[in-house]
């Protein structure tokens, strides 16, 4: 048997015997949609007006979105993210000139203050200290069957550091600490290694930078990427803005409540910052914005004129039809699960867009995305019967990327190194303040029914 890549190999193949079971399994598991109106079933823990259910309670980060009137009258408002109760916009504003941001709100997220000079200083010490990797480690385990999806083989990375650990267990706040700030240090290394394991696999040569320790992740992040190791200031500058932005999303996304549930049950470190990467992973969640530059790309392909805004509705309009694109009827990047007016990480994201797109001499793509912007915005309010519409930041980060020259493989893993800030805050958060299992409940709806011999077919 031939292992590949691409799959094309008998362990893989859909079998008829397959496509029979899976029928099989169709006839018995199909949960009517009614029933869930009946059971009321908060889907995705949100009530029907979309507010979240409260599953716990947190400092670490907040998200406002709309305010709620004495009649219960749901009022969308600018969307606010804070993290620890500072404005994200602000710390972006205020840390413009300084050298380590992103470090700054991670420190901010997991001690509930922003650091001293001196606080910054060590700090930073302490994670480049941390930034390395086990002897052989690349070879060992990067190396080793490297998938394209470069998430997998971060998390088989940091699975694997468990064995390395000589207290993987212990759940004390200052053991758990440490392993946070380790894995913190060497998220961006396991990222950019495991592309370049994966670049190696394809053919392409192998290049491997080790990173600096006076430099901030975002500048080592890109130094380790490149071949010549270069990059400008508004590029480390830029990439540092979108990692504190992706750092926390207050304590009810998807990922954040995974980390927050596996926690719950006492289980390491590494397991628990490999679940959250899991759920990171998905079209959904983090791979978001690479669906966007997908569509995007489509859009590109098959609109005649850019600046023509009638071309522009008139393409959107078929992918709203399921008759363009993916044929899912979304346009991706607008509208968010909970920013109902504005997100706030885009609003700030969108002076960086315009700086680099100047940069890098892609003003007219960036038009084209302002047009996507507003025009799909206005198709979709009609449609939805909404007055308000959000912009995702999913919606320009991917472009952003694309012109920092980050490959596509990496969008993704680039999220999770911002945000085991936040995940990291939030497990120490709830191994302090928890002490009771996570248990969200589900309903039975199979009735009832004796025991047969017809069951024994």
């Amino acid at each position: 048997m031939v292992w590949k890549e691409n799959r094309e190999n008998a362990y893989c193949e859909i079998t008829p015997a397959i496509l029979a079971l899976k029928e099989q399994w169709e006839k018995k598991n199909y949960i009517d949609p009614k029933l869930y109106k009946e059971y009321n079933v908060k889907r995705g823990l949100r009530d029907e007006d979309g507010r979240g259910v409260l599953t716990g309670l947190t400092r670490v980060g907040e998200i406002q979105s709309y305010s709620v009137t004495e009649g219960e009258h749901i009022v969308p408002q600018d969307g606010m993210l804070y993290y620890r109760g500072i404005d994200c916009r602000e710390l972006v504003k205020g840390s413009e000139g300084r050298r380590f941001a992103f470090e700054e709100t991670a420190y901010l997220l997991l001690f509930g203050e922003l650091p001293t000079a001196a606080q910054l200083e060590a700090f930073c010490q302490q994670l480049a200290s941390y930034r390395t990797l086990p002897t052989n480690f690349f070879r060992d385990v990067i190396m080793k069957a490297p998938p394209r999806d470069l998430m997998n083989t971060m998390q088989r990375g940091i699975l694997t550091l468990f064995c390395y650990d000589d207290k993987p267990n212990d759940i004390g706040l200052e053991n758990v600490l440490r392993q946070c700030l380790q894995l913190m240090s060497n998220m961006p290394v396991l990222a950019i290694y495991a592309y370049q394991a994966w670049r190696f696999s394809q053919g392409e040569s192998l290049f491997i930078h080790v990173p600096k320790p006076e430099l901030s992740t975002a500048e080592n992040f890109l130094r380790m990427l490149r071949e010549d190791c270069s990059y400008t200031d508004l590029e480390a500058r830029t990439l540092d803005v979108a990692l504190i932005l992706h750092a926390d999303n207050g304590g009810g996304n998807n990922s954040t409540f995974t980390n927050h549930v596996v926690t719950s049950s006492g289980t390491d470190t590494y397991s628990a910052i490999a679940a959250s990467m899991a759920s990171l992973k998905g079209p959904r969640h983090g791979g978001a914005n690479s669906k966007v530059m997908a569509m995007m790309d489509n859009v590109k392909e098959h609109v005649r004129d850019w600046n023509d805004e009638g071309c522009v509705a008139d393409y959107l309009t078929r992918i709203l039809n399921k008759d363009a694109f993916d044929r899912s009827g979304l346009i991706y990047g607008l509208g968010h699960a909970v920013y109902t007016k504005t997100d706030p990480r885009c609003e700030v994201f969108r002076a960086y867009v315009n700086h680099l797109a100047a940069e890098k001499g892609r003003e007219d793509e960036l038009a084209l995305y302002a047009n996507v912007e507003k025009i799909g915005k206005q198709l979709l309010m009609e449609r939805q019967h909404k007055s308000v519409l959000s912009t995702n930041i999913d919606f320009y980060s991917g472009f952003v990327y694309e012109m920092l020259g980050l490959p596509k493989e990496l969008y993704t893993p680039l999220f999770a190194v911002a945000r085991i800030a936040g995940w990291s805050a939030h497990r120490m958060e709830e191994l302090s303040v928890g002490g009771k299992l996570i248990r969200p409940r589900y309903e039975c709806v199979e009735e009832h029914r004796p025991y047969t011999s017809m069951d024994r077919r």
